[in-house]
């Protein structure tokens, strides 16, 4: 029996340290959000047996969790460079047949080809329509609309866009070369009521689940969804001295399991050599 808790403790242990690899991994990833394993105890008696002279079965991993904290923000001074001081995500879609929308942390914004703003991934970013105070008219999904950077001026074929902005409450402006200034929309911030029911996907994206809830959007400076900060992006929330920590525990963990089992085969095998 000491064998198998011990076993069990041994890959609680890797498990921890697979999670604390991962995290230190990922130090240096645009958004990334760490992850935090969960254990309980292993226990099992019949109705008839006083659990007083049963000792635990072991450990089982209960689940990984994310935590979403704030990362620091870094100053890049690119206009495209977005990060959310807050709790919001970013809403971005698939360019592929399936149309997927996906959130994210990670603001790394770039043109393409076809002048649309996307993600390091190729996903375009999603906008909600304003009125002409910058003021979201709708915060339906129906009405999401992908960033694409106009050439001219729809009132001046003449006019040619000379600069883009990204105000705090996420609203991009466009300034031609005459001047004049439009409103493409507002950035479409998402939040959620259970965040750590997210499912990631990979490069600091998620998708909604059943345990996360379905996104509420709205503009940047609503509630808990903080403002975006153009020309900065968010680094990972690892604390190094924090994982190397962490590691060493988890690598002492796996030790003393180690030696647990190595003590258990020892008393078996004496016990063993008493009977012959």
């Amino acid at each position: 029996m000491s064998f198998l808790t011990s076993l069990s403790g041994l890959k609680a242990a890797q498990s921890d340290l697979s999670v604390v690899s991962n995290n230190i991994a990922n130090s240096n990833s645009t958004g990334f959000k760490k992850s935090r394993a969960q254990f309980g105890d292993l226990f099992a008696a019949s109705p008839t047996q006083t659990t007083k002279m049963i000792a635990g079965q072991g450990v089982q991993l209960q689940g990984i969790t994310q935590q979403f904290t704030q990362g620091t923000l870094e100053s890049t001074d690119r206009t495209l460079d977005l990060a959310v001081a807050g709790e919001g995500f970013f809403t971005v879609k698939s360019p592929s047949s399936t149309a997927a929308i996906t959130y994210t942390r990670n603001g790394s914004f770039s043109v393409n080809n076809t002048r649309e703003v996307v993600d390091a991934t190729g996903n375009i970013i999603q906008m909600l329509p304003v009125n002409a105070d910058g003021e979201i008219t709708s915060s339906n999904s129906a009405d999401l609309t992908s960033l694409v950077l106009p050439e001219t001026d729809p009132n001046d074929p003449n006019a040619v866009l000379a600069n883009i902005s990204v105000g705090t409450n996420g609203v991009i402006t466009a300034t031609y070369s005459n001047g004049n200034q439009q409103a493409l929309g507002s950035l479409a911030m998402a939040s959620f009521v259970a965040v750590e029911g997210l499912r990631p996907v990979g490069d600091a994206h998620w998708q909604a689940t059943g345990t996360s809830g379905l996104a509420a959007l709205s503009q940047a400076g609503t509630g808990p969804l903080g403002t975006v900060r153009s020309g900065s992006l968010e680094t990972a929330n690892i604390d190094i001295t924090e994982e190397l920590v962490s590691l060493i525990a988890a690598q002492r963990n796996f030790q003393a399991n180690a030696q647990a089992i190595e003590t258990a085969n020892n008393m078996t095998q004496t016990i063993v050599n008493l009977q012959v």
